[in-house]
């Protein structure tokens, strides 16, 4: 019988790794760089070895090991395959099989990193008691990933969950990240709001703390927080347009709850205060009994849902 499992989360500047037993409890994490020179070619040996090592440095047996799960930046469908990683340099590659081959035949679970911390949020952090909910990650961009019957939706290619790019704007000018225009990342991601607020100062003279100095989604709701109109009004812009997306999602996918994380969530419950009106207001009827809920594990969520992979 297993009793340890390893998670791993491949960023584009480190890899984070955690040690779990099966129940879930983290016994040890640490960090190794992503060296993403070459390709990427040493990433996959690199997490191997570190892995390896730590099962010599505690005396664990293969035999003890469940297996390893890995969440990576990029597409990756049900067999494991990853879809281009463009921030590690990997084409088309099989995620599963070349780790399991370096690890010495040991089972390997791949996914989306978005969709690996969501299945982690469900397991121990926001969404715990829930089978079926979306956790969306406001940070530089909008991600997501939607766990159905507490399994990770990956669709055809593994692009299922990619929130933030479900189109919330017919008039925008400035092209998105992924190359089109009025995607919901344009507004409900920091950088998005911090594109509100500078529009809407420019828009006319009206007083706001947020002249005084730096402008970015931390600055904006702490205005919030203390009254500021003019802050007030970008925070309603980014609740319609996130709380519209969301109603959107849920009409599709009808979860228990939405799971929010991420850099902007910081800011707090008051989030709800502005996504929900849009959500409620839009939504189908059948789903507005849809709960909300703050994202817990921060950036240990992607190593969580690593682990459970190999659990389920």
């Amino acid at each position: 019988m297993a009793k340890y499992v390893f998670g791993v989360d491949i960023g584009g500047t480190t890899v984070k790794l955690g040690l779990f037993d099966v129940s879930g409890n983290v016994l040890d994490k640490w960090e190794i760089p992503t060296r993403t020179e070459d390709g990427g070619k040493n990433i996959l040996p690199d997490i191997a070895d570190s892995v390896l090592a730590k099962m010599s440095e505690r005396n664990i047996p293969k035999t003890d090991v469940a297996g390893v799960g890995v969440g990576a930046p990029g597409p990756v469908d049900g067999a494991g395959v990853i879809h281009r990683a463009v921030n590690l340099g990997w084409g088309e590659m099989h995620l599963k099989r070349e780790l399991s081959s370096l690890l010495d035949g040991m089972r390997v679970e791949g996914g989306n990193d978005a969709n690996v911390a969501a299945l982690g949020e469900m397991w121990k952090g926001g969404g715990q008691g829930h089978a079926n909910l979306v956790a969306v990650t406001l940070g530089t961009g909008v991600g997501g990933g939607i766990i159905i019957n507490g399994r990770i939706l990956t669709g055809a290619t593994g692009s299922g969950g990619e929130i933030g790019h479900i189109h919330v704007e017919d008039h925008e000018t400035e092209a998105c990240g992924c190359g089109n225009y009025g995607c919901l990342e344009e507004y409900a991601s920091a950088t998005g709001i911090t594109r509100l607020a500078a529009r809407r100062l420019q828009a006319d003279d009206k007083d706001s703390v947020l002249r005084n100095g730096e402008v970015s989604a931390k600055t904006v709701f702490d205005a919030v927080k203390a009254g500021d109109a003019l802050a007030i009004e970008v925070a309603q812009q980014f609740g319609e347009y996130l709380g519209k997306g969301l109603a959107v999602i849920a009409g599709v996918v009808n979860p228990e709850i939405f799971v929010i994380g991420g850099g902007v969530s910081k800011a707090g419950e008051v989030l709800f205060d502005y996504i929900k009106p849009a959500f409620d207001r839009t939504v189908f009827h059948g789903c507005r009994n849809t709960q909300f809920a703050l994202a817990t594990l921060g950036n240990d969520a992607g190593i969580y849902g690593a682990a459970k992979m190999v659990l389920d």
